[in-house]
């Protein structure tokens, strides 16, 4: 199990994780979150837990989190003034953040548009952003991230729509969580400040999977197939169709999966 006293030693980390919320069980972490964010908690508050029964995926999909095995960790923002465009940075900052920290046991992690992480072209970690509005005024924003380390986070392959695999099995050794987590954090508080900025953009796009390769993206009632050139400010997806033309995809109920299923877009460093 965590040692939640090793963990709250380690923080905060830039402003980030102090309060520590440390829970065995939880039926979603971003749920609690959300409520501690009502109740009044501070900007950076950050939820633990080692075991989720309710976990949340993206477009109401279920995370999968068995307990003492994955990391599961929501942190509470508290945004001032950021511009209506940058928002779905917000995704890409978790998962920026997660791509970081494992590269630290040394491979390379891949990005996944809009918000996955894969490790050796398998999906090992997700994000969620969950936000509250007043009117136009982003009010606060809950960072979910879901990471898979042991093997027994795996979810059967009967359960997910595109291959899973877990840190440990990807590094070929032991992941420590702590560090892990404490990483995480530390990514998380180094890119906020520059959401947004030419060098965000530019290291997401370092990082995305399947660059110039033909994807394609499932939107509500219909599929567009073409090659993916990157992501701008806010997330908008790059494609270059057939014809040459070449559109923007914004964040929503989509999917981006590449033609060819066998691409691995990761590899060892």
């Amino acid at each position: 199990m965590l040692d939640i006293e090793r963990l709250r030693s380690g923080l905060p980390i830039r402003g980030l994780g102090e309060p520590l919320h440390f829970l065995k069980s939880i039926g979603s972490t971003n749920d609690h979150a959300m409520k501690l964010a009502r109740d009044g908690a501070l900007h950076g508050t950050l939820v633990v837990a080692e075991e989720q029964t309710e976990g949340k995926g993206r477009a109401g999909r279920h995370w999968f989190t068995p307990p003492n095995s994955a990391v599961a960790l929501s942190l509470l923002l508290r945004l001032e003034e950021i511009p209506i465009d940058v928002i779905g940075d917000l995704t890409a900052l978790g998962a920026i953040a997660v791509t970081e920290a494992i590269e630290m046991l040394g491979i390379e992690g891949k990005i996944k548009w809009p918000n996955d992480v894969m490790l050796l072209g398998k999906k090992a970690a997700g994000i969620l952003v969950e936000g509250s509005w007043i009117g136009d005024q982003l009010e606060h924003v809950i960072l979910g991230i879901g990471i898979n380390v042991r093997p027994e986070s795996v979810p059967p392959k009967e359960k997910v729509e595109i291959p899973a695999i877990c840190v440990d099995t990807a590094v070929g050794a032991r992941t420590d969580r702590h560090d892990l987590i404490l990483h995480v954090v530390e990514g998380v508080g180094k890119w906020l400040p520059k959401l947004g900025s030419p060098v965000f953009v530019h290291t997401w796009n370092q990082r995305l999977a399947y660059q110039d390769e033909l994807v394609v993206v499932k939107l509500p009632e219909e599929e567009i197939v073409g090659k993916l050139r990157g992501v701008d400010v806010g997330g908008r997806l790059q494609l270059t169709l057939k014809t040459g033309e070449t559109i923007e995809v914004a964040f929503g109920d989509v999917q981006l999966r590449p033609v060819d299923m066998k691409s691995k877009s990761a590899k060892l460093v």
